[in-house]
């Protein structure tokens, strides 16, 4: 039976309303409803936007030092995806206001929020360097997250993949180091956050880790320049570096910078706007 309180039927009539703008004839596709603020169990992750071969799991391990920062391996949430295996559950999440995209982030949102709290920390940076490619995807679920540019010389990253598969195509390494460090440059014009040179990381950590705690509101502590005593997971392929030298359990120096000539031409240009000579 119909309620008699007008405030009662006025509420049906938007509730009505909103269920037919998410169901629109014609074979439209429905407008997902943004989503609430507040909608997030970690509100402000850190990601850190870089290539690979880049020092981003030097930058981790010395992250992870900290009491308050938990900076897990490798998490490539991007390729963490969910499967609705029926169009009827298509249709039930979209009168939910949930699209493909918004389950994801709901996904991925609970999984940082999974680590963090086994952790017992309270601030959570992902350093994957595919985050670069999906930046844009990162701002849309996470609009008050925290960035972290970490850049250095496009030629030695090159010379790094090549030194670690000797058996890899120079054109082809070239080729994707670009596409990485374009997304780089990218992320950095449109998005607010901290540069980090990793040479300047290598050639004085605590500096540069002062510099990133000041931005992250945390205070700077020693024991993040001591990452060898602490346990920071397995260094392993395909979740971040497996080398001898962040083994080692200490930053080692950085290698000299390639010479000028030895600069590809695709990535001179991105050299120079780093402020590398070549």
């Amino acid at each position: 039976m119909p309620s008699s309180d007008p405030r009662l039927r006025a509420a049906a009539r938007r509730a009505r309303g909103a269920l037919h703008a998410l169901n629109l004839p014609g074979g439209r596709p429905a407008r997902i409803p943004p989503t609430p603020a507040g909608q997030r169990l970690v509100p402000e992750p850190v990601f850190v936007i870089s290539s690979v071969r880049s020092g981003s799991t030097l930058l981790r391990v010395l992250l992870n030092s900290h009491p308050r920062i938990r900076a897990p391996h490798e998490m490539h949430l991007r390729t963490l995806q969910v499967d609705q295996t029926k169009p009827y559950t298509k249709n039930a999440m979209t009168q939910l206001g949930l699209d493909q995209h918004e389950l994801e982030h709901l996904l991925w949102d609970r999984v940082l929020h999974r680590e963090l709290q086994h952790s017992g920390k309270d601030l959570i940076v992902d350093k994957t360097p595919g985050n670069a490619l999906v930046w844009e995807r990162l701002h849309e679920a996470w609009p008050d997250a925290k960035y972290l540019f970490l850049l250095r010389h496009p030629a030695s990253m090159v010379s790094s993949l090549i030194n670690g598969r000797p058996d890899r195509d120079p054109a082809q390494t070239v080729a994707e180091i670009k596409s990485y460090v374009d997304a780089v440059e990218d992320a950095r014009n449109r998005l607010p956050g901290l540069t980090v040179r990793y040479e300047d990381l290598t050639d004085d950590a605590a500096a540069t880790t002062r510099d990133i705690c000041g931005f992250l509101g945390v205070e700077w502590d020693r024991r993040m320049l001591q990452y060898g005593k602490q346990d920071h997971g397995p260094f392993k392929a395909y979740i971040g570096d497996w080398s001898e030298n962040i083994k080692s359990g200490s930053v080692q120096r950085a290698r000299a910078l390639p010479a000028a000539g030895d600069v590809p031409d695709e990535l001179r240009a991105t050299a120079r706007s780093w402020g590398y000579a070549c």
